[in-house]
Order: structure tokens, then C-alpha cells, then sequence
């Protein structure tokens, strides 16, 4: 899956030196599995979901190991692409390991279930409705992570993934300069309603290289896509010239611009632990 301000070289680095002393601890872990679904085995896989992985995700929430999971599907289509994805959130990897535990035990259950029986079996099914080829896992941790209320009941949310390469050695100037700039407009949304939550994210286990870090936004529908184009347009435009340049080339400085991508997906299963 898929800018710093100009200072001299020892002012740059004073202030990354007490950023680093008051960073706050990591936050929490999300695991992604991007799936390609057999075109019109779309219910069957839904089918899959409830049987499998739902009641296992279903009852760690309940014990307070996961904090969120859901399923949702990208709102652009490409030729192979990913057309599926299952994620839940834990605050650590010790959440990760009592997940896999109970995904594999609830599929040998199954599998054991399935003996004696003449119907087709769980794993039969998942090989006819997904491309196991073309499955994909990641793993990533918020760097940064903001968010307002529980969404009310039946809000489905629209989730928008701005991908970047920051370049070797840049990650903490790429945050520092994140949140000088892009933090506090986000900030204002969550507070008016328009985003549900945001963040700030990196791959925990480093995979292809694609991408290093990605900005997460939530909004209960795709209006709020335009409102946050608004608010960041809004913020650019009340800068002078100066500063747009400057905050121009303090991400292109800390980035690899060829590399950014996004992508844009529709929540079609989304739970939320409840309130402690």
C-alpha cells in the first residue's frame, strides 16, 4: 500500500535534539490485509469474514485487546489490484500475537468441524473467493494520532491514505515539519466535526520500499474530502508567498515527491470499542 523550515544547520539542530527529548511514546499498532477478491465472490467473501475472522475480532474487543477493526474497499479500481481490505488496530505487539493465536485456532476448529462433512470447507472456500497471489500484509504504528467522538451508529467512514518516501535519516525532521504545518489545520477539522480522526503513520516491519510514513484521515462521508482540501487551500493561501515557498520546500527537501501516492476507501464493515 501509498515538507522542513529553512533554519541554519544549528538551529535545526537544537530544536529536532528537544523535539526528540519530548516525543511521546510510540502509539499504537494497525495490521492491514490487502486481499484480491474473485470477481462475483464479493458475498462469499463477506460470507468468509463473518465466519471467521469477525468472531475472533469480535470477542478480543470485547476483552479490551483490539480497539477497532473493519473491512473497506478502495473507491478506485486498478487491473490486479487490491480490492479488499481487512484492519485492526491493538496497542502493541502483544495484541498482534493474541489475534494470529486466535485466527488459527478458530480455523482449525473449523477445519476439524468440516471433517465429516460433504459441503465444500473453509479453506476450499477462501481459495475459490480470493487470489491468495496477490495478498498482502502490513504492518504499521501512529506516529501521530488524533480522535474526536465515536462516530454515531451506522457511519460508515471514508478513509483518504496520503503515501510518502521521506528520505534516509529525514524521519524526524518529516515529522517535526508534519506537525508544524499540517498538524494544526487537521486539528481545527477534528474540532468543527469534519474529520473523525487522523494520523501519522509508519511501517513497523519495513517491507518493499514504496513508502515510508502515510497521513490517514477520516471523514463520515466524502464531502469532508472537499472541506479538508478547503481548510489546507485556506491555509496556504492566508501565508505570504515566502511562506508558501518555504513550506514547499521544507517537505520536498525531507521527501521524495515522485513517490507520494493515495488512495481513497469506503468503510464497508466498522467497529469501534466502546468507551472505557
Amino acid at each position: 500500500m501509498r515538507k522542513i523550515f529553512l533554519v541554519s544547520l544549528t538551529l535545526l539542530f537544537i530544536y529536532t535534539t528537544a523535539l526528540a527529548q519530548q516525543t511521546p511514546p510510540p502509539q499504537g499498532l494497525t495490521f492491514y490485509y490487502d486481499y484480491k477478491v474473485v470477481p462475483g465472490k464479493e458475498d462469499e467473501f463477506m460470507n468468509l469474514i463473518k465466519t471467521v475472522g469477525a468472531p475472533v475480532r469480535d470477542k478480543l474487543m470485547a476483552e479490551g485487546v483490539v480497539q477497532a477493526w473493519g473491512m473497506e474497499t478502495p473507491l478506485l479500481r486498478s487491473p490486479g489490484g487490491t480490492t479488499h481490505l481487512i484492519w485492526f488496530a491493538v496497542a502493541n505487539w502483544d495484541g498482534v500475537e493474541k489475534v494470529m493465536n486466535g485466527m488459527e485456532a478458530q480455523q482449525a476448529k473449523m477445519a476439524a468441524a468440516e471433517v465429516q462433512s460433504k459441503a465444500k470447507t473453509t479453506a476450499e472456500r477462501q481459495r475459490e473467493t480470493l487470489d491468495m497471489s496477490k495478498t498482502r500484509d502490513w504492518l504499521t504504528r501512529d506516529i501521530v494520532a488524533s480522535f474526536g467522538p465515536n462516530p454515531a451508529a451506522g457511519i460508515l467512514p471514508i478513509t483518504r491514505y496520503n503515501f510518502v518516501k521521506v528520505k534516509p535519516g529525514k524521519g524526524g525532521e518529516y515529522r517535526a515539519t508534519w506537525e508544524k504545518y499540517n498538524k494544526p489545520v487537521f486539528d481545527k477539522l477534528l474540532a468543527d466535526g469534519v474529520v473523525l480522526a487522523f494520523g501519522l503513520a509508519a511501517e513497523e516491519v519495513k517491507t518493499d520500499g514504496d513508502f515510508t510514513h502515510f497521513v490517514w484521515m477520516a471523514t463520515a462521508n466524502m464531502s469532508g474530502l472537499d472541506k479538508i482540501a478547503a481548510a489546507f487551500g485556506a491555509d496556504r493561501a492566508r501565508r505570504t508567498e515566502a511562506e508558501r515557498k518555504e513550506i514547499t520546500e521544507a517537505f520536498t527537501n525531507v521527501t521524495d515527491p515522485d513517490m507520494s501516492r493515495s488512495m481513497v476507501t469506503r468503510s464497508r464493515i466498522f467497529k469501534l470499542a466502546p468507551p472505557k
